[in-house]
């Protein structure tokens, strides 16, 4: 079996989180992960810095797929616009680079990744460091962004 390497975007405009996870077999591997953070201001160069940041990750990393969590419904509606923007950016970087990109709802990630589809972020944390066997504190973004990607390492059969 060959090894899968995943991009998992947890999109945010403020706040970006991002993980690459490798899968084989049943093994998971931590490439890489962080966040994408814009200072408030002026909206669409904070959107250029998302997608110029995802650009350079997908080159860097070369994963084979992306795995993007599905926006939420959200009672603010400029949030959810700008939630909106962020992550049609995340799409489009994901699409220039040939990437297949799936698409989750955020209760399958957490289901997959805690086994409980309604986890807090705390427990998401937590959880996705013991799977990946990484014990340094990951923000909620980044951890929520590697669940992502485990998540779809899971359902698509690529680990046990």
């Amino acid at each position: 079996m060959t090894a899968t390497r995943v991009l998992g975007i947890d999109p945010g405009l403020s706040r970006l989180g991002y993980g690459l996870v490798e899968g084989e077999g049943n093994r998971l591997r931590l490439v890489a992960a962080g966040d994408i953070s814009t200072p408030s201001g002026p909206f669409a160069p904070r959107l250029q810095k998302i997608h110029s940041t995802l650009v350079e990750l997908i080159a860097r990393y070369h994963p084979a797929e992306a795995s993007v969590e599905k926006v939420f419904i959200n009672r603010n509606p400029q949030s959810a616009l700008s939630l909106g923007h962020a992550r049609g950016v995340a799409l489009l970087a994901c699409a220039q680079a040939g990437l297949v990109v799936y698409e989750y709802s955020v209760n399958a990630i957490k289901l997959a990744a805690v086994g409980k589809g309604h986890a807090d972020k705390q427990q998401v944390q937590y959880m996705v460091g013991v799977l990946l066997g990484y014990r340094e504190p990951l923000s909620t973004d980044a951890a929520d962004a590697l669940a992502a990607a485990i998540c779809h390492l899971h359902l698509r059969g690529r680990i046990a």
